[in-house]
């Protein structure tokens, strides 16, 4: 509820300024989504960009090692 008034005062807001163009108000709209979604992930602590990366690296050469394994021991099974 408090987020929906947020963005009902916000576009109230922008019509009081002048700005009736849809395409200044539908970037206005998307600028102030952006915020309160990073607001949003800044306070969950996410992980950065970089980390992400780097974890998702990890996780791509484990699953290789894992497929190099498999493979491996259906060679010894036969």
């Amino acid at each position: 509820m408090k987020n929906s008034k947020f963005v009902i005062d916000k576009i109230a807001k922008l019509i009081e300024q002048g700005l009736i163009s849809t395409k200044d108000i539908s970037n206005e709209l998307i600028t102030i989504l952006k915020s309160k979604r990073d607001e949003i992930v800044f306070k969950m602590r996410l992980t950065s960009k970089d980390e992400f990366e780097i974890l998702s690296k990890r996780v791509e050469n484990l699953e290789k090692k894992i497929n190099q394994s498999k493979k491996i021991k259906k060679k010894l099974k036969r």
